[in-house]
């Protein structure tokens, strides 16, 4: 357990340094950070706070689909966006493209490698991957959970202010044969274990 706690909280960690530097690059982020900047931008609260408000929120959306957080979900929410925020803080604002594409792609590889740890560790999902898995479990293929899931905070997040650009479509094709690479590499848990089967009745720790 201790090992795999650790594996999560460097994750985490991890992640929120990730978003931080895809923000930084500004040449687009994934889509359910479109979202986040986008209400950041409209509100003026703080990214990270935004980010830790809507994986709260999101949890809400998880009891009625009967998924149960673990120790993982729990942290998620706590974590990422406080460290975005002090990574925010901290980094120079680059003006160069020679130096934002290099940042871009940090971030993609950065978010990779933090999935495949806190994933991995399997100590639950975070709220957003729950929300998909949960939808799933009640007969939505996870293609459709998925597509509809990211197009809806992609198209809100746009509306509010949030950048779109190629980024954004960098990050789609991208993470997903990474985070495989990720999970292989620093998981404990194998990645088909982590892919959910109708009849499981929830995910937990």
């Amino acid at each position: 357990m201790t090992r795999r706690l650790s594996r999560l909280f460097t994750g985490l960690v991890l992640f929120g340094v990730s978003l931080a530097l895809m923000i930084d690059a500004g040449l687009g982020v994934p889509s359910w950070d479109v979202l986040h900047q986008g209400v950041a931008r409209s509100s003026g609260l703080p990214f990270g706070w935004v980010v830790n408000g809507v994986g709260a929120l999101v949890l809400l959306a998880w009891i009625p689909l009967r998924v149960r957080p673990g120790i993982g979900t729990i942290s998620n929410v706590l974590v990422v966006g406080l460290v975005a925020d002090a990574a925010l803080a901290v980094l120079p604002s680059p003006g160069d493209i020679a130096v934002r594409v290099p940042l871009l792609l940090a971030g993609i590889a950065l978010n990779a490698v933090a999935t495949g740890l806190y994933v991995g560790a399997g100590l639950g999902p975070g709220p957003r991957d729950g929300l998909m898995t949960g939808l799933a479990r009640r007969g939505i293929s996870i293609r459709a959970a998925r597509t509809a899931i990211e197009v809806l905070v992609l198209a809100t997040g746009w509306l509010l202010g949030g950048t779109v650009g190629v980024g954004t479509v960098l990050f789609a094709v991208a993470i997903g044969p990474l985070t495989q690479l990720s999970l292989r590499r620093f998981g404990l848990t194998s990645p088909d274990a982590l892919t959910p089967s109708p009849g499981d009745p929830a995910v937990s720790a």
